[in-house]
């Protein structure tokens, strides 16, 4: 690996996420005990800096980084974009969050160096272009993301679910890191193209697809896709729910970010117009569409069981990881791009679904559905919006998450995998079940408290936010297509 300064460049967002976590342990050491909201101010100004660089530099082509380790191109700008604009969600509503900051704001402000270095190797993920970095960026998400789950150090459940989250996190890792020791020694390759023209060539196909499935656990345990989904409901539900909600949106996404430039640069073979096949006769594909079928399956029966409205969200979630599969599998244009607009669309009513979850609790002091009893007539705007982000998570028009999931099950009609879609459209009806279980605790029961909530005027305006676009979006929708679409015709070598 060779270092140019002239990389650095291209590396300004990421560069400035990494300064701003420096900065937030400072300002943290240098103001304690005196303002508690120094150090978000700190991640915000960071974050919005970083955000208005990418936006205002974006990458004309690729550029390879640190050798060829790291590539900037229009698809890794796409998930600087998204991952900014997440942490900057997730920093304001977590300094309204009792879970995060204390009932009295005794937990300090290093939570926000925890975001703002999440946010760093999140980016990086997405520019992965090497087996090591691949490994380095999804280890320290993974780390980081273990700090943040025990975060609440006082709450035996959340401690609980770090530990959950650390111990299949060291199995998942062990397995990705001998599954890159396989595909290097089969090729002599590090980078993903190298593996690509290696691989192209022929070789032990039995090893290549035994190293695809050990990487595909690494990464299947980010995005918790089924079988290595054991952690996601118990960490959801011990982890601070703000934690829970970037956990959701965040990692999740760099997840699919780093599944799709790995496969789609090492494993798949293209002519150049469009048309695309797995290299050899590995039938990746296939494997993973029978996973994106108990994926969504498995996802959507167990939610229906829950009581408690972070577990429900946590086997939503998983649910979510079958559809966005079913892009994947594809091996096309409009699959791939479906899967990042729906990355968008997701982002944005599980974040709203969170945030109402943590002005509850604030309150309440419960997750159940049970206590969201008569919420509908207490907090009339707050329960309305609710349904709002619940309808778009069960893809109901005229929503953004009914946008989403047209373009994904069109894509996969149109890639002859109509069982797919049809299977995925029998799951969205299950899931309609179980969402609506939460709007008729709010509407149609009753509490025996009376009055309003007196929930924070802060969490109400994100609150409006992002339901805003839920709605909106639902009904224009081109610009966010044209992004994403522009974003993945760059990573297919447009």
């Amino acid at each position: 690996m060779s270092f140019n300064w002239s990389d650095a460049a291209f590396f300004w967002p990421e560069a400035i996420m990494a300064l701003t976590f420096v900065a937030c342990l400072l300002t943290d050491l240098l103001t304690r005990e005196r303002r508690h909201g120094a150090t978000l101010s700190v991640l915000i100004l960071g974050a919005v800096v970083a955000l208005a660089v990418a936006v205002a530099n974006p990458p004309r082509g690729a550029h390879d980084i640190m050798g060829t380790m790291m590539v900037v191109d229009p698809y890794a700008q796409f998930f600087r974009v998204l991952f900014l604009a997440v942490t900057l969600i997730v920093a304001v509503f977590s300094f309204s969050s009792r879970e995060i900051m204390g009932a009295d704001r005794e937990n300090k402000g290093e939570y926000y160096a925890y975001l703002a270095v999440l946010c760093f190797g999140m980016m990086v993920m997405a520019e992965a272009n090497n087996l090591v970095m691949l490994v380095l960026s999804i280890e320290l998400v993974s780390i980081t993301s273990y700090i943040l789950a025990g975060y609440a150090r006082m709450s035996l459940r959340s401690s609980e679910a770090s530990l959950k989250y650390v111990l299949w996190g060291a199995v998942s890792s062990g397995l990705m890191l001998y599954g890159a020791s396989i595909l290097y020694g089969l090729s002599g390759a590090m980078s993903f193209t190298g593996l690509h023209d290696r691989l192209v060539f022929g070789g032990n196909e039995l090893a290549t697809l035994t190293a695809c499935v050990l990487i595909l656990a690494g990464i299947g345990y980010k995005i918790s896709a089924v079988p290595f989904h054991f952690w996601t409901p118990d960490v959801y539900e011990g982890a601070p729910t703000p934690v829970a909600a970037i956990f959701a949106a965040g990692p999740k996404a760099a997840g699919f970010a780093l599944l799709i430039r790995f496969f789609y640069t090492a494993l798949v073979q293209s002519d150049g117009a469009g048309t695309m096949a797995a290299l050899s006769s590995i039938q990746w594909p296939w494997l993973l569409a029978f996973l994106s079928v108990i994926t969504m399956t498995w996802g959507n029966l167990a939610a229906i069981r829950q009581r408690n409205v972070k577990r429900l969200l946590a086997y939503s979630s998983i649910a979510h990881v079958g559809y966005l599969l079913i892009g994947f599998v594809l091996l096309s244009e409009a699959g791939l791009s479906a899967i990042l607009f729906y990355l968008i669309a997701y982002a944005i009513m599980n974040l709203g679904a969170f945030l109402v979850v943590i002005a509850l609790n604030n309150r309440l002091g419960s997750e159940d559905i049970d206590e969201y009893r008569g919420i509908g007539f207490r907090e009339p705007l707050l329960a309305v919006i609710m349904v709002v982000f619940l309808l778009s998570l069960a893809g109901i028009p005229p929503t953004f998450g009914f946008i989403a999931k047209f373009y994904l099950f069109a894509a996969a009609i149109d890639g002859q995998m109509g069982w797919l879609a049809f299977i995925a459209v029998l799951n969205s009806v299950i899931s309609l079940y179980y969402y609506m279980r939460i709007a008729k605790a709010m509407f149609f029961e009753h509490s025996e408290d009376e009055g309003g909530l007196g929930l924070s005027p802060v969490h109400m305006v994100l609150l409006v936010v992002l339901a805003v676009p839920t709605l909106v979006l639902g009904l224009y929708w081109s610009p966010v297509k044209a992004f994403a679409d522009a974003s993945m015709h760059w990573l297919l070598g447009g």
